[in-house]
């Protein structure tokens, strides 16, 4: 792999929290990097709830 890190986020549809899982891959990562990657699973979550709710039509 040539990912650095390897971080799994599962949120709820009201933005929560369930599972934040992150390992580091080569080196250690720093608390800047990982609100960084927390962001973009928020929004990449955000969107797929966006989408889901479409083709579920609610």
């Amino acid at each position: 792999s040539q990912a650095d890190v390897d971080l799994n986020v599962v949120m709820t549809g009201q933005g929560k929290f369930v599972e934040i899982q992150g390992t580091a891959e080569a080196e250690p990562f720093s608390r800047e990097e990982l609100a960084e990657l927390l962001n973009l699973a928020t929004g990449g979550i955000e969107q797929l709830i966006v989408l889901q709710k479409q083709v579920l039509g609610v």
